[in-house]
């Protein structure tokens, strides 16, 4: 099954991604059923395991999003696991150096490109019997984590990994490396020019660039900027925001 989002970034279309903190395929459902181009699974800060992870991808399936994960940490078991329950993109968090890149590529890839284990077992019911090893290693997805001053240090090294489809900025930590408060929509002169600064290194090599935001009006903000992927909150805060709206304006 082609990757709809690498074939958006190869047409230099922007994605608007969903974040599941819920573990529960329900949600997933409902989620996949509001519009998004793409769900990730949090698997690294959300309430999520494997099992609800596979429970998730069930549910936003039948609704024509691609699939994601972000998965707790550069670790080649748990890339290929989630993989395999099948993900079409890997995001990895705190990726600071380019040999920590080549590793979440490795895992990524089937050999003779990378080192992970054949055994899809539920990735292979995305394309037809015997086709998912042949597409995989161009399909999936690598999207590293640039979050840390290394990170900004080692940004053209890390970029020039080859294998690295894209690169995804975690506002909070970013900042708490820069000695300043962790949160989303970030308008500081400093962080603002760290941004312009990864999208002209990853423009320069044909990568993307995405973007965790707070809000909507943020998210399409930043894809004026140039961002490519651009997540919303997450499940569960876009759900305590409406609730409270709700109560809001009942109460009076």
């Amino acid at each position: 099954m082609a990757n709809k989002l690498k074939d958006a970034w190869a047409q230099g279309r922007a994605f608007v991604n969903g974040w599941l903190a819920i573990p529960n395929g329900y949600s997933a459902e409902v989620m996949a059923q509001a519009g998004f181009d793409s769900l990730t699974v949090d698997m690294q800060h959300g309430v999520q395991d494997y099992l609800s992870a596979v429970s998730c991808f069930q549910g936003m399936q039948p609704h024509g999003v691609t699939p994601m994960a972000r998965v707790p940490w550069n670790e080649p078991g748990i890339v290929g696991k989630i993989l395999d329950a099948g993900a079409m993109g890997v995001i990895c968090p705190m990726v600071n150096t380019p040999e920590q890149a080549r590793q979440l590529v490795s895992s990524c890839r089937y050999p003779p490109e990378g080192t992970r284990s054949f055994g899809p077992i539920r990735a292979g019911i995305y394309g037809e019997a015997g086709t998912y090893f042949d597409t995989a290693n161009k399909d999936i997805a690598v999207i590293p984590m640039i979050e840390t001053k290394e990170a900004i240090d080692n940004l053209p090294a890390i970029l020039d990994v080859p294998g690295v489809d894209g690169v995804y900025i975690g506002p909070s930590d970013l900042g708490l490396s820069y000695g300043l408060a962790p949160r989303l929509d970030r308008e500081e002169p400093e962080i603002l020019r760290i941004y312009e600064r990864v999208l002209e290194e990853c423009g320069k090599r044909n990568i993307a660039v995405g973007l965790h935001n707070g809000t909507a009006a943020y998210a399409r903000k930043m894809i004026g900027m140039g961002f490519k992927l651009v997540t919303i909150s997450n499940d569960s805060g876009i759900l305590l925001t409406a609730a409270k709206a709700a109560v809001a304006t009942a109460k009076g």
